[in-house]
């Protein structure tokens, strides 16, 4: 069994906790086997006029006294087994999001948010029901029907049993068709669910745009067509599901008519007593659950396997990155230097980055500008160890970065990317993301740098006023900022600021500078913008063209050369100028 074996680890794990809810479960089904045969023998008394007072308040005691018992330990398999439920989803959501923050982007690029969701959601709920309500309808199957079965044989007949149970293989039959066509459709509901988590949490997240282009209607249509593909889906499965019961208690009603009908028979004759046959009938009922147990099994067992392997794709895709066998230490960054370094994304067809190479030294600082789609926070990009390079094209210390530990080159490294992430949080808790044991004053000096401090001072909670969901009350050049400081509260070796001051006004832009070259001496920086005010201090300066140097030096040099950017600097000059 597939379920079972990819998820041994965890069985193997609870082991004894799922014996006892097993061994309860087993004692439970056997206890509830002696009210019908007390209640035949009753029957069998009171016609032959055997029965006292006494007696009868024996029998009504023993009952009672079985029912307190089979609550008590009905109780125990129930939170033993569904504790075992809740537990399972809860590891395998922690294993899910430790394998995501393993992941690389490419990862990502194959695997839609929504889907993922979908996976932390539906389909570990799958699985833990599959681990706890899956395992209550086997036993209750199993060893339920078992015993009631040889209840009957030992107690009754074996002939009213073997009669009265003609029609079961059939139920096998059917159940296995319809559990077969349950996998395929659940499979397809599962897929349509995660499309619609996509497109609601496009929807969420760029309802501002939606609403400025006048697309509210357009958007509720396009998300009613998705609502209606899940709708429909989920009914294909409802409409089996809802197939497993009816054709259960169809099944079993057939052989209750032939257990009344030859049973009746059998008493005309005087082998068995009409107790006998009254406690056949209350056996026979006992067997409905264990069968409609069954089916709801066969159905939980197709959803929990066909989660299971969703679950198996998503954790059986290794990360394009590993670390190296034997990392070289290297203390501090001293250099950083590419050599022809091409790089292409894993899902395109054109080069990001070609033969790029510079060296700069520790300390300096790297401009990088160019066109919109240059290459520029690609560059920047292959610092983070984010995608696979080829062997000695990127090296920090005169080391290839593929053979430094990942983990030692994020300490190195502080990046400000061009779209900002921001927790639903406080400004101190955004700021401290990197750093939660941060004092007021490493905050203090990081918002001052950051040119942020005024903006606080102005909120009416100061650092502890709430962002609302990725920034919300934050304008862009706040948002800017607030990344700013939090990867200068760092003070790592390496800075990386992706385009991250196109939303501030040029003073301000020209203050944090200051306040980074100022702080941060003796650190290295590498800028990508398009305001080239933002790089003309750098040590070294690229202009990127389809992911090709065509121009570099220092802005003195790259003046006197009088290409694309000397062009682009008095363009902006004299914008700047207009503006004023």
């Amino acid at each position: 069994m597939s379920f079972v074996r990819r998820l041994k680890w965890f069985f193997k794990d609870r082991w004894g906790s799922y014996a006892l809810a097993i061994g309860v479960m087993a004692l439970v089904s056997l206890l509830s086997t002696i009210p019908p045969n007390l209640i035949g023998k009753t029957v069998d008394r009171i016609k032959d006029g055997q029965m006292t007072e006494a007696g009868l308040t024996e029998t009504v005691l023993i009952l009672v006294g079985l029912a307190l018992l089979l609550y008590v330990m009905v109780y125990v398999w129930i939170t033993t087994l569904f504790g075992n439920s809740a537990l399972i989803e809860k590891v395998l959501r922690g294993r899910l999001l430790e394998q995501l923050t393993r992941m690389t982007p490419a990862f990502f690029q194959r695997n839609s948010t929504g889907q993922l969701m979908a996976l932390a959601t539906n389909d570990i709920l799958a699985i833990g029901q599959t681990a706890g309500y899956g395992v209550m309808t086997l036993v209750n199957t199993l060893v339920g029907a078992s015993v009631v079965v040889v209840m009957m044989v030992s107690l009754v007949s074996y002939k009213l049993m073997l009669a009265a149970l003609i029609p079961l293989p059939l139920l096998a039959v059917v159940i296995s068709k319809l559990g077969q066509r349950v996998r395929t459709r659940f499979l397809d509901a599962q897929a349509s669910f995660g499309k619609m988590n996509d497109h609601a949490l496009e929807s969420i997240s760029g309802i501002r745009v939606i609403r400025s282009y006048v697309q509210e209607r357009d958007d509720l249509a396009a998300f009613d067509r998705v609502t209606s593909e899940v709708m429909h889906k989920n009914k294909r499965v409802s409409i089996l599901n809802a197939l497993f019961q009816p054709t259960i208690s169809i099944i079993v009603g057939v052989s209750y008519t032939i257990g009344i009908g030859y049973g009746s028979f059998l008493v005309f004759r005087d082998e068995i007593s009409l107790g006998q046959l009254i406690s056949f009938n209350i056996y026979l009922g006992m067997l409905i659950w264990p069968m409609i147990s069954f089916g709801e099994f066969i159905n939980v067992l197709q959803r929990g396997s066909a989660s299971a392997d969703r679950l198996e794709e998503a954790w059986s895709q290794k990360p394009e990155l590993t670390e190296p066998d034997k990392p070289v230490e290297v203390e501090v960054p001293a250099s950083i230097e590419m050599n022809g370094l091409s790089f292409t994304y894993p899902i395109a067809s054109q080069p990001s980055l070609a033969g790029v190479s510079f060296r700069l030294e520790r300390g300096q600082t790297l401009g990088v500008v160019g066109k919109t789609g240059s290459g520029k926070s690609t560059l920047l990009k292959q610092l983070l160890r984010q995608y696979k390079l080829e062997d000695n094209r990127v090296l920090i210390a005169g080391v290839p970065i593929e053979r430094i530990s990942i983990d030692q080159i994020k300490r190195w490294v502080a990046y400000v990317p061009q779209e900002h992430l921001l927790l639903s949080k406080t400004i101190r808790d955004n700021i401290a993301l990197g750093k939660p044991d941060a004092s007021r004053d490493e905050i203090d000096r990081a918002v001052r740098m950051a040119s942020f401090a005024e903006d606080i001072a102005q909120m009416p909670e100061g650092l502890n006023t709430v962002v609302g969901e990725n920034g919300v009350m934050l304008s862009g050049g706040q948002k800017q900022r607030l990344a700013i400081a939090r990867a200068l509260l760092l003070d790592s070796e390496i800075l990386l600021l992706d385009d991250s001051l196109s939303a501030v006004d040029a003073r301000t832009e020209s203050r944090i500078l200051h306040n980074i070259r100022q702080e941060r001496a003796g650190k290295t920086t590498l800028i990508s913008t398009h305001r080239l005010s933002a790089v003309s201090h750098a040590d070294w300066i690229l202009v990127l063209h389809e992911g090709r140097v065509v121009e570099e030096g220092t802005h003195d040099e790259l003046m006197l050369f009088g290409g694309w950017y000397k062009t682009q600097w008095e363009r902006q000059q004299m914008e700047a100028s207009l503006d004023e």
